[in-house]
Order: C-alpha cells, then sequence, then structure tokens
C-alpha cells in the first residue's frame, strides 16, 4: 500500500508533464527571434537584378550576400523541356529572341560550335544568350551525356530551322584530339548548310558572352574584316616541343605550364612551323574551306593525333601560312577572344580569383563579375553550375545590353520578368 500512494502521484505529475507538452507542441509560443550570420532575406531585394547590379558595381557586401540568396532558376528552364510540345510555346516560355534586333546584325550572320555534355539549364541560358534567327549553330551533344540530356536538347534544336546538331557524335575530351575532331565535323556541317554565314566561333558549355551580337559583330569589323583571330605565338627558341603524355598551356603572355622537355615524334607535314595559342578562334568562311580542303591541313591534322592538346597549336599554325584565306602571319596575342583569371596572372592582370582555381585557370565566383564586365574580351570562361548567380547575372545584363541597343520594338517575351527573393511577396515586380 505505500508503494502505491508513493506511485500514484508520481502518475499524476507525469500525466500533467503531458497534457502541457500536448499543448505546447499543437499551439507553440512565438519563437525569440534568433541572431543569424546572415542579412535577413528581404536584403536580398528584388531577386536576381538588384543583386546583380550590387555584385556588377562591386559593392562590399554584395559577395556575402550572394552566398544565400540563390534561387536555382534551371528547373524553371528545364521544366519547358522535358516533353516535346508546341515550338513557338518552347520559344516565348524560354525566351528566345525570334527577329534580327537591327539591319546590321540581320546583314551579317554568325556561326557558333557549341560543344556540351551536362549542365542543361546552363547550356541553354547559353543558347538563348548567343541565338539570333540570321545566326547557325551546330550542337555537338558528347556521347558520355545522359540520354535524358540528349533528349533534352533534341526538343529545343528540333524548334529552330537554324540550329543542329553534329551530324557526327563521339566522345568530346576537354582537351586533344577528339575536340578538334568534333570542331571540324561542324564546319562541314556548316558549309554544307543553306544558311550563309561570315565568321564562325566555338564555344563550349562553360563559356558565357560578355558582348552583345551587335558588339561582337562591331568588334570583327573593326580591325580583323576578312581576318581570321587565333590568339597565339611561335614557340619559344628555349622550349622544346611537346608530344603526348604531358600539357602545353600558354596564357597571353607567353608562359607556358607543363613539362615542355619532349620533342616531337615526327618532324611537322611540309615544314610547317607550329605556333602554339588559344584553342577559340573567330575564322572567315574562306578559311574554314580552305581547312577542309589543303592539303596541309590535312596532314597537319593526321601529325596531330599524336600530339597532346593539338587543338592549341592547329588553327594558329595554319593562320600564320601566308597563302591562307584571311591568315595573319605576324600576328601574336592580339584579339580579345576569352576573359580567363590565370593564377600565374593574380596581381597583375586580375586582383585573384574570387571563386576557385581548376586548372590553373579561374572559376568564377560572383565576386568576379566586376572584372568579367570590365574585360574587353567577347567571351568569358569559365562559368560552371556550382555558383548559377554568376550565369545568372552574365545572362541578365547581356539581355538588357541586347535590347537596349535594338533597332525594334522588344517582343514582350524577349524580356525575363524580374523576381523577388525565392518568388516571394513582392508584387510590385515588374518586367526587367
Amino acid at each position: 500500500m505505500s508503494q502505491l500512494r508513493a506511485t500514484k502521484p508520481g502518475l499524476l505529475v507525469c500525466t500533467a508533464v503531458c497534457v502541457c507538452v500536448f499543448l505546447y507542441l499543437r499551439d507553440p509560443p512565438p519563437e525569440e527571434p534568433e541572431e543569424s550570420t546572415y542579412p535577413a532575406a528581404v536584403e536580398c531585394g528584388f531577386y536576381p537584378d538588384e543583386l546583380c547590379s550590387a555584385l556588377s558595381e562591386g559593392k562590399e557586401a554584395a559577395p556575402q550576400i550572394a552566398t544565400f540568396c540563390k534561387n536555382p532558376h534551371g528547373s524553371q528552364i528545364l521544366a519547358h523541356l522535358r516533353t516535346p510540345g508546341n515550338c513557338s510555346r518552347i520559344s516565348q516560355e524560354v525566351h528566345f529572341i525570334t527577329r534580327p534586333l537591327s539591319a546590321e546584325e540581320g546583314n551579317f550572320s554568325l556561326a557558333y560550335i557549341v560543344t556540351t555534355h551536362k549542365d542543361l539549364a546552363m547550356f541553354v541560358q547559353l543558347l538563348r544568350s548567343i541565338y539570333v534567327p540570321q545566326n547557325l549553330y551546330c550542337i555537338h551533344v558528347d556521347k558520355k551525356a545522359p540520354k535524358k540530356y540528349k533528349s533534352a536538347v533534341q526538343t529545343l534544336v528540333s524548334c529552330f530551322e537554324n540550329i543542329f546538331i553534329s551530324s557526327k557524335g563521339g566522345r568530346v575530351a576537354h582537351t586533344g584530339f577528339t575536340r578538334l575532331q568534333a570542331d571540324l565535323t561542324c564546319m562541314r556541317d556548316l558549309v554544307r548548310s543553306k544558311f550563309q554565314w561570315n565568321y564562325v566561333l566555338n564555344l563550349c558549355g562553360h563559356d558565357f558572352p560578355i558582348k552583345t551580337n551587335k558588339e561582337i559583330i562591331r568588334y570583327i569589323r573593326s580591325k580583323w574584316t576578312d581576318k581570321n583571330i587565333t590568339p597565339g605565338a611561335i614557340q619559344p627558341p628555349n622550349v622544346t616541343s611537346e608530344t603526348s603524355g604531358s600539357r602545353l598551356e600558354f596564357t597571353p603572355e607567353g608562359s607556358i605550364y607543363g613539362s615542355p622537355n619532349r620533342r616531337f615524334k615526327d618532324e611537322p607535314p611540309h615544314n610547317l612551323t607550329i605556333y602554339f595559342g588559344s584553342a577559340y578562334y573567330v575564322l572567315t568562311r574562306k578559311f574554314v574551306e580552305f581547312v577542309l580542303t589543303d592539303i596541309r591541313a590535312k596532314d597537319l591534322l593526321q601529325w596531330s593525333r599524336d600530339v597532346q592538346s593539338p587543338e592549341q597549336h592547329y588553327w594558329v599554325t595554319l593562320n600564320r601560312l601566308k597563302d591562307a584565306p584571311g591568315a595573319t602571319p605576324d600576328a601574336g596575342w592580339e584579339g580579345d577572344i576569352r576573359a580567363i583569371k590565370w593564377r600565374n596572372e593574380e596581381g597583375s592582370v586580375h586582383d585573384g580569383c574570387k571563386g576557385r582555381y581548376v586548372h590553373e585557370s579561374c572559376v568564377y565566383g560572383p565576386g568576379d563579375l566586376p572584372w568579367i564586365i570590365r574585360s574587353p574580351s567577347l567571351f568569358a570562361s569559365k562559368v560552371d553550375s556550382t555558383d548559377p548567380l554568376v550565369v545568372t547575372c552574365l545572362e541578365r545584363r547581356h539581355r538588357l545590353q541586347a535590347l537596349r541597343q535594338a533597332e525594334v520594338p522588344a517582343e514582350p517575351h524577349w524580356r525575363f520578368q524580374q523576381e523577388s527573393h525565392f518568388n516571394t511577396k513582392r508584387s510590385r515586380a515588374g518586367p526587367l
């Protein structure tokens, strides 16, 4: 009996506690605001445009705010490509520009070669930024890309007469002979196309335009009319050549990475002087036709099979031949094609990488935007999906610039909608 009397009050106390907990969980009191190391979400403002503007202007707090103001726009893009549908709807909802923005642009067509294998949303952002209906686009989808990725690209491409997938697929490494082959395959397709074009440019999925279509055309016409742009230089006399097994890269200052202490297995064909330079180019149509037919170009291509990163010497070497169409035999590193932050140029050419270095070059972070925007280059390299805000800010700035330069009325779907942080509660937000 004494034990029961001792237990009974305990049960009553336990029951009371359980009831209190139940009532607390059912209707908890307002929580006290906790201290946070980050600003309130409202400080993201009209996301992303206010944040992008602050980043572009180099505002000190902007990179810190950018670390938590991240809205994944990719899902919005991918939703339109999951299943084939009405092409007019896809074109409008994905915000493609559907008319030439000026007579000047309508009379000067560019061709693009784009290699891609991942980051579908970023690929679409790149494509719609460089797209205008008078240009031509060859897309090389890497063989290793997932089936869903290939299907989504095909869905998009099938809606545009001037975009097509390369006739010969295959695996494409970031550097190497397969990359060179991919460009040449697209060049053959471009030359056979019924569309006319003046110059061809090559891109990969981690590039993004800094200049608008009109600005690119005016840059070419400013001092490169009927000329090719292949930045590079002759191999320094104190450096031997390379074969497969080692890697060579040049910066505009001529610095070299890798172990350049091996000779080519064979002497170059036709006694060609080998130059090294950028894998990126701006080439005239006549030069492309020359590359596809000239015996020296064909023999150099075969010789290049045993060379590491042949794309770094193939274009620049052929463009130094005096009889090649549009050749620039005396050119060096002229030609502002790519904005790249090399590690060894930190403190002289740039103020450091605000993202991260990969293979001695910077993968951009939001803090790099002011430097990118000030660059005279046509494209920025490298951007990736680990920091989608970089692409979002570059794209929105690029579209705004293109529409400001337009000489035709803008269609409503050409504009990106302004959004508040994570699409919440800012009903005043209007179009960009």
